[in-house]
């Protein structure tokens, strides 16, 4: 995981999670939805979000074009980088439960 800064997060605290899987943007979104009890919000928008608690979401960022994965999943928020990593952890830990191997970024994927 690390602290990042559209195709970048939307929110001022940001730890990203990758996940080497060739998934889309959309189906990597219902799972997140799946694995925390919440719905995909803005769904038909340009920046569909999942809420993970009052003051963290998660948005999945696609590779550019014709790119292979990594898929990255930030996990935002706007109350604090502590409120985004705990977040991230029980995100990551949710996603693991259900066959996903969540890893953080490597220097140059930062």
């Amino acid at each position: 995981m690390t602290l990042g800064g559209r195709d970048t997060a939307s929110a001022p605290f940001v730890v990203t999670l990758v996940v080497d899987l060739p998934i889309t943007k959309l189906d990597a979104l219902d799972v997140i939805a799946f694995v925390s009890d919440g719905a995909v919000e803005n769904a038909r928008t340009a920046y569909p979000r999942v809420s993970l608690g009052p003051s963290a979401w998660a948005e999945v960022q696609i590779p550019r074009f014709a790119d292979p994965p990594p898929l990255a999943v930030d996990v935002c928020s706007d109350a604090s980088a502590e409120v985004a990593r705990e977040a991230a952890l029980r995100l990551a830990g949710a996603l693991e439960r259900v066959g996903w191997t969540v890893r953080a970024p490597r220097a140059d994927e930062a």
